[in-house]
């Protein structure tokens, strides 16, 4: 928890309000910390349209709750990635496991 919150003001702190992301902001934010994990997020979404879509009162700032909505979708993305991975490897062990016994 203590990492997120440190992370979030790393990049807060650098211009306009202390407590909330520019979109400037935003976006170093997710090319350096969430650049990884953005690549499981399915539908692939422009800067433009996750500031958008994240700036529920449209302040045009993102505060700590609103990126919070960011993570979690990325982490459960990632998770569900993880599952997938996992599936794909069972299958290809199976399928060796079949090709030794014929």
């Amino acid at each position: 928890m203590d990492v997120i919150i440190d992370v979030f003001h790393q990049y807060s702190r650098r211009e306009g309000d202390r407590d909330t992301l520019t979109k400037k902001e935003l976006k170093l934010l997710i090319e350096k910390q969430l650049a990884n994990y953005l690549k499981h997020v399915k539908s692939k979404a422009t800067i433009d349209e996750i500031m958008k879509d994240l700036d529920i009162n449209r302040d045009a700032q993102i505060s700590f709750c609103e990126v919070m909505l960011l993570i979690t979708r990325v982490t459960i993305a990632t998770h569900e990635h993880l599952h997938d991975v996992e599936g794909q490897q069972q299958q290809q062990q199976q399928q060796l496991k079949q090709q030794h016994h014929h």
